[in-house]
């Protein structure tokens, strides 16, 4: 019984709104991404290399000294890729920025359409109010006195 209760719970736990919205989150973030780092090696760091003087971030390493223990003489040489890590740092500082333009944009979209609704609900004439019952008594006794004469 209580492999059925887990299971229940883990289906109505999967099958909320908020789990498949940050599944579809994750998924088009990964895509985003991708596009990012596509901009980020095929188009800017060329072009800042040029201004740099056709230098690479990514061949920037630096080999480490000394030996290892039981390593021969041509053992291949270890390198700290150092200018992977910059090329990395690129990558984030530029979806960060991304980020930010997509979400400032949504939020002056969301003020404008708030601001919107707002002159429209004050541009809107009021409906009157609904007279109690006894006013509108009175007011059928004074027509059908005023009928009367």
């Amino acid at each position: 019984m209580a492999k059925s209760s887990f299971w229940a719970d883990f289906k109505a736990f999967a099958m909320k709104g908020n789990v498949i919205d940050m599944a579809v989150g994750v998924v088009v973030g990964g895509a985003f991404g991708k596009i990012v780092t596509s901009l980020v090696n095929d188009i800017i760091m060329p072009f800042v290399g040029w201004l740099i003087g056709g230098i690479n971030f990514t061949d920037f390493k630096a080999p480490l000294k000394g030996s290892i223990i039981g390593a021969t003489g041509d053992a291949e040489p270890v390198y700290i890729c150092y200018g992977n890590f910059i090329q990395q740092i690129i990558d984030f500082a530029i979806v960060a920025f991304c980020i930010f333009l997509v979400i400032r944009l949504m939020t002056k979209a969301s003020a404008a359409l708030s601001k919107k609704k707002e002159e429209e609900a004050a541009a809107a004439p009021e409906a009157p109010a609904p007279k109690p019952d006894d006013v509108v008594l009175l007011e059928e006794i004074r027509d059908l006195l005023k009928n009367q004469k």
